[in-house]
């Protein structure tokens, strides 16, 4: 599965929209380059285990196919991908200072993702 599929291009098309109502980062993510593909594989590792999804830059990596259409999962990586594009190096490198729970930039996809999907009368828009 990419981003070519029709079903995770307009997942992604969406995340985006609710993505860009929130005011995280000067600019909007941009979604040219993001792909999304399934690698059921890379979550049988132990360190995977945990997650449905997973994001390296403009790349993100679902547990399964289906995942495709899960909108608040979809939010959550692609909001990985925006932090990314403003601090390509600070947000990797912060999870061997912070670990996973507590990342700031983990939190802050958590709660973008509970935020753009709660439905526009609770979104933060920008200024």
């Amino acid at each position: 599965m990419s981003a070519n599929d029709a079903g995770a291009r307009s997942t992604v098309a969406r995340a985006k929209e609710r993505l860009d109502r929130l005011a995280l980062y000067p600019s909007p993510v941009k979604i040219d380059r993001v792909r999304v593909a399934s690698a059921g594989w890379l979550f049988r590792l132990p360190w995977f285990r945990r997650f449905d999804g997973y994001t390296m830059w403009n790349l993100i990596l679902l547990r399964s196919r289906e995942l495709a259409d899960d909108e608040r999962l979809i939010c959550h990586e692609l909001c990985h991908v925006w932090q990314m594009q403003h601090h390509p190096l600070r947000m990797p490198l912060s999870y061997l200072r912070f670990g996973y729970a507590n990342n700031p930039y983990e939190v802050q996809a958590r709660r973008a993702a509970d935020s753009a999907c709660a439905g526009p009368e609770t979104l933060r828009t920008r200024s």
